[in-house]
């Protein structure tokens, strides 16, 4: 498969992943598969197991919200009860 191919083309990018802003207020999406953790200090600070960092300017609330929403429009709920 060639390199950035996307598994599940029939899925706009509103659902491969999740829409975050920074600090100057662009708007970024970021895989959610690739958050590691999400920091306060005292900015919003997501961890990507890349290593980078991205300060965002939403709440740390705000963006498990988002996972969690990402995470039932694939359908990864199914099991979990």
């Amino acid at each position: 498969m060639p390199y950035g191919k996307i598994l599940r083309p029939h899925l706009n990018v509103k659902e491969k992943m999740i829409a975050v802003t920074q600090l100057n207020g662009k708007q970024y999406w970021i895989n959610p598969h690739q958050i590691e953790a999400i920091e306060t200090n005292p900015d919003v600070t997501l961890v990507m197991l890349s290593g980078k960092r991205v300060v965002v300017r939403e709440t740390p609330e705000d963006i498990i919200d988002r996972i969690v929403e990402y995470r039932r429009q694939i359908g990864a709920f199914k099991n979990e009860e």
